[in-house]
Parts: structure tokens; sequence; C-alpha cells
């Protein structure tokens, strides 16, 4: 190997490194502003840990504990076995412009001592103008999907994202189910089978 064939595939090594270096802080930076961003929206929501907070800011119950038996079906959303727990949704703020800070959705666990709130949810409708699935935190929206019934219409087509964030998963913070949160607590216990995919930018 020439001389200047050496150095300039040190060059290359050296440029590599250095773009490698930079893309991974790049990476990090990212991972660091969502952490301060997921920390100040659990900050933001602690005052739902009371869950009649959540319904007078029109929060309001559907009741049902959904929970998923990993039930895999052609066409479907794909559900870990686990729960999604009792949702709190602001009607109101649906269809509205996509808020990190304000999640359509509070997800509380029926347990001994009352409802314990682990985590939330963003819905996004699929309208004409939804040119790509939406993204927060760094994470891309599931669906679209058909609605959640019967506790939702099947008419209401629709991108979501759950998040985490008061409760551990082994799944991932923003998996859609969690196995740790249980029904087993609840008044009215709801075994749903997986929601239909819908057709729409993915």
């Amino acid at each position: 190997m020439t001389r200047t064939a050496r150095l300039g595939r040190c060059g290359v090594l050296v440029l590599t490194g250095l773009l490698g270096a930079w893309l991974g802080a790049a990476t990090a930076r990212a991972e660091d502003a969502n952490k301060a961003d997921i920390e100040a929206l659990k900050k933001s929501l602690a005052k739902y840990e009371d869950y009649t907070a959540a319904v007078r800011d029109l929060y309001l119950s559907t009741v049902g504990c959904v929970y998923y038996s990993g039930e895999k079906i052609p066409g479907a959303m794909e559900y870990p076995k686990g729960a999604m727990g009792v949702h709190f949704v602001n009607v109101p703020s649906i269809g509205k412009k996509l808020d990190p800070m304000k999640p359509n959705v509070l997800i509380y666990e029926p347990t001994k001592k009352g409802l314990k709130l682990v985590g939330v949810e963003w819905l996004v409708p699929l309208t004409p103008d939804v040119k790509e699935a939406p993204s927060l935190f760094g994470q891309k929206f599931m669906g679209p999907m058909e609605g959640h019934y019967p506790l939702i219409p099947k008419e209401f087509v629709h991108y979501d994202l759950h998040a985490w964030l008061f409760s551990d998963n082994p799944n991932g913070m923003f998996s859609p189910t969690n196995p740790n949160v249980k029904c087993s607590k609840a008044d009215f216990p709801m075994l749903e089978k997986p929601t239909m995919m819908m057709p729409g930018p993915m």
C-alpha cells in the first residue's frame, strides 16, 4: 500500500469515527431531550393521581378495564398479553392539535386502594389531512386502526400512542399493553380482541 493510499485510508477511518461520534452524540441529546420532556409531563400530570381531579378536568371514565390475551389475528393490531387498564378520555381534546403535554387519555389500574394512575394515551383521528403517522418523543403512533369496540365505536379510525409513565413495563414505556397492570380488581374487566388495522398512511 502506498503512503498516499495509507493516508487516504486513515482519513476515511477518522472521518467515519467522527461521523459516528457525532451521530451518537446527536442520538444521546435527543434521548436526553425526550427524558426531560417526559419528566416534565409526569410532573404536570401528578395532580391526576386523584381521579376526581381528572373528572373535574373532563376526563370521563369508560368504566371497563381493558386487557388482552396476547391473541394474534391476521389483519389486526398486535397487543402483547397484558392490560390497558381503565381509560379516562378527554373527549373535547380529540381532533385538536397534538400536544405532548396534554394526553387525550389517562389510564388507571383498579387496586384494593382504588384507582391508581399508571399511564396516558394520545389519540389522533384519521382524517384526509393526515399524510403520515404521527409521532411523539421519538415514537411513531400505532395505527391506523378501528375504534376499540364496544367502548369506542369501530368507525372511530385512529392512531394511538401509550406511555406507561407511572408503572414499569417490561415491554417498554411505549408498548400498548402492560403485563404489570391487572384488571383483577376491576368491577368491569373487559377482555378485548385485537383491533383491526385500517388503510391509511403508515
